[in-house]
């Protein structure tokens, strides 16, 4: 037991390894795609175009930008080696310490999100299988249609209306929690849990009520992929042989779909889902702006339109170190589903 958990974290630090070219890469990139976008940013930080031009050459200068591309390429790769993401020119704070502050709002949102997607769209997906071509399967499908079809924020705001407008039962989406609760102390950034850790369950009861809104804005837009590959991989797992045979030896029903089809047939779910997460993560951002969510997408789009480099430099690294460790954790869930997949 205790070889196979040493082999696993071998390989898992050897896949590690492996992506830091690429995690190079995407520092690289995106430091060279900043420079070339239009604009000055010491221009708009200085108070727009009127401003003195030795003001603006000061704010260059606290920048950085007053040395070449190669120059500054080279201290900001120094900066990363430090730990050191830069400073932003609209909150005065450490981007890495603005980073952490708002990724836990970005994860309770996003990994709540993807939980209700999963309860949804693997009952889906398992029901349409079941009855192929039948009106719960074409049922199943329009819905995966029409939740792909709504962008985010136009559900965001269809529920706002309703539930918020029309029926006064979600509180305002004015962010995470109201101003009225106080709130818990700090230990995991995640308010739903740092509210049960400190025996708070009103305070719990109104942090879930303002994440259940954008929360299903989020799952509503993915639920279709996973509903998809759940029905498609399904149906393959109830044509093969050995749900067959199970079926000729007498099993029940259940445990047939159960525990043979489901099984082999959430694999591709997992990998599905893993990419939905990343996904989401990075792309809620019109979740976060409409319901006044302060995390990190909707930070680093503010950081783009004031061409303020470091946070969105800070947040495409951030991105793109959670999609390793996601497809990290994929590949350990895709070998315990089925032990004959290799981390490799």
């Amino acid at each position: 037991m205790t070889t196979g958990l040493g082999a696993t974290v071998v390989r898992a630090g050897r896949r590690l390894l492996s992506s830091l070219p690429a995690l190079f890469g995407v520092l690289v990139f995106t430091f060279l795609l900043m420079r070339v976008l239009p604009g000055d940013p010491a221009v708009f930080f200085a108070s727009g175009p009127n401003a003195g031009k030795e003001e603006i050459e000061l704010i260059r200068k606290q920048m950085g930008l007053d040395k070449s591309v190669p120059e500054q390429l080279v201290f900001y790769l120094s900066d990363i080696g430090h730990g050191n993401l830069g400073r932003s020119m609209m909150t005065g704070q450490p981007v890495l310490k603005d980073l952490r502050e708002r990724l836990p709002a970005s994860l309770e949102l996003t990994f709540t999100a993807l939980l209700i997607a999963l309860i949804a769209a693997v009952p889906l997906g398992v029901i349409a299988a079941l009855r192929p071509g039948s009106i719960v399967d074409h049922g199943v499908r329009l819905f995966c249609a029409l939740g792909v079809c709504v962008p985010t924020f136009v559900s965001g705001l269809l529920l706002i209306y309703v539930f918020y407008y029309l029926l006064g039962l979600a509180p305002d989406p004015t962010g995470r929690i109201d101003v009225f609760t106080s709130l818990p102390p700090q230990r995991t950034g995640f308010l739903s849990i740092d509210f049960l850790l400190a025996g708070d369950f009103e305070g719990w009861w109104a942090a879930c009520k303002q994440l259940i809104l954008p929360a299903v804005s989020m799952a509503l837009f993915v639920i279709a992929p996973l509903a998809r590959i759940t029905r498609a991989s399904m149906l393959v797992s109830l044509g093969s042989d050995f749900v067959r045979t199970a079926r000729s030896v007498g099993l029940s029903w259940r445990k047939v779909v159960v525990t043979y089809a489901l099984r082999n047939a959430i694999l591709p779910v997992i990998t599905i889902a893993g990419i939905v997460f990343s996904t989401m993560l990075g792309a809620n951002v019109l979740v976060e702006k409409v319901f006044s969510w302060p995390g990190v997408a909707s930070y680093a789009l503010d950081a783009l339109l004031s061409s303020d480099y470091a946070p969105v430099q800070g947040f495409v690294l951030l991105m793109a170190s959670l999609f390793v460790l996601v497809n990290l954790v994929v590949d350990v869930c895709y070998g315990i589903a089925d032990p004959r997949v290799s981390i490799e």
